[in-house]
């Protein structure tokens, strides 16, 4: 009796564990299509006093969509971001690259002062800002880090109306993440600095 009775439970488990799945997998591609696309923030274009360039990438698509927007008239300026490379601000590796291709230097700076996190750039950025009075500006980024960009440096310059066009990035496929073993390793690593970034949002403001 008591073996038919836990034979039964376990049938029963069975078939509700078999039920939860076919419920669930419908809509299981859906859900990792969000995650996967989670950590990016994608927003039209719209004129703006200064294109920023994120460092990080700067040979990177990044880099080209950033002087694409600015040859379209969406700012008069892109600024470069970013720590040094070889003795070097790497905007100025940027900038070179850019000639290259045939984009005006005049359409180009490098930020005064370097930097070497999102946090940094975002706070040696406020300076910039002021002095060249920019209250609206695009935040170009790889597509995978346009979240966590995004609320740092709203966290970090309040005043300043930050539009997010992220590039994107041959690393990072949102739409198969789980079957790329470095989109999954970016996506979980944004997401441990996203808390971390909200975690320690005071310290940002300061």
């Amino acid at each position: 009796m008591q073996r038919n009775s836990r034979s039964v439970r376990r049938r029963l488990s069975l078939l509700l564990a078999l039920l939860f799945v076919l419920g669930v997998l419908p809509f299981w591609h859906s859900i990792l299509l969000r995650l996967g696309r989670s950590v990016i923030v994608s927003e039209p274009a719209q004129p703006a006093d200064l294109i920023l360039v994120l460092g990080g990438n700067f040979f990177g698509q990044r880099v080209l969509q950033a002087a694409e927007l600015c040859v379209k008239g969406y700012a008069p300026l892109v600024l470069f971001s970013g720590a040094p490379y070889r003795g070097r601000p790497e905007g100025e590796w940027s900038i070179g690259l850019l000639e290259s291709k045939g984009y005006p230097k005049e359409m180009f700076a490098v930020a005064s002062r370097y930097s070497t996190s999102t946090r940094e750039e975002a706070v040696v950025m406020r300076g910039e800002f002021r002095q060249r009075h920019a209250r609206r500006v695009i935040l170009v980024t790889s597509s995978y880090h346009s979240r966590r960009a995004e609320i740092v440096f709203k966290l970090a310059c309040p005043d300043v109306q930050f539009i997010s066009v992220p590039a994107s990035d041959p690393d990072y496929q949102p739409d198969r993440w789980w079957a790329d073993s470095s989109s999954r390793k970016l996506l979980f690593l944004e997401w441990s600095k996203i808390i971390g970034t909200i975690v320690l949002a005071p310290y940002h403001r300061s």
